[in-house]
């Protein structure tokens, strides 16, 4: 039974503090009590993650060594990675298949699957892999031209 106007976290009070937690708040409450000076997150201190080690595993391997990504949905995790791939393992030939390269890549963008792939150059495709992608003879031709039909 689904009820109309429920609230989503019926026992969770309404927040009225500025603080993310009531620890916090506490804390900082203590602070002011006892007259001592400071900061509620002013600095911002950078750090890199440390990096690991990640597996990608293609839709379609051909004969002929292209790579091929079937994606319906184009996802900012997927984008990252392929750049990743891209960069880091610069002579594979990956190529997408999509299910409409029109797509925007996330809604209101004004960038749709198939700029993203021309501006990060990439070749792709809509819902088929074009016959030349099999005898990969047109592998020169996409570097001017990336959509394959």
């Amino acid at each position: 039974m689904y009820l109309v106007g429920k609230k989503k976290h019926p026992y969770r009070k309404k927040r009225t503090s500025s603080y993310r937690s009531g620890l916090e708040e506490n804390v900082i409450n203590n602070l002011k009590q006892r007259n001592i000076n400071f900061k509620y997150e002013k600095r911002v201190v950078c750090y890199f993650k440390p990096s690991t080690k990640h597996k990608y595993t293609p839709d379609i391997e051909l004969d002929n060594g292209v790579l091929i990504e079937i994606k319906g949905f184009f996802k900012r995790e997927d984008r990252k990675k392929h750049l990743l791939v891209k960069e880091q393992q610069p002579d594979l030939d990956i190529r997408f298949v999509f299910g409409n390269s029109r797509n925007k890549i996330y809604k209101g963008s004004k960038t749709s699957y198939a700029d993203w792939c021309n501006k990060h150059g990439f070749v792709f495709a809509d819902k088929v892999i074009p016959n030349d992608w099999i005898t990969r003879k047109d592998y020169e031709n996409t570097k001017n031209n990336r959509r394959m039909e």
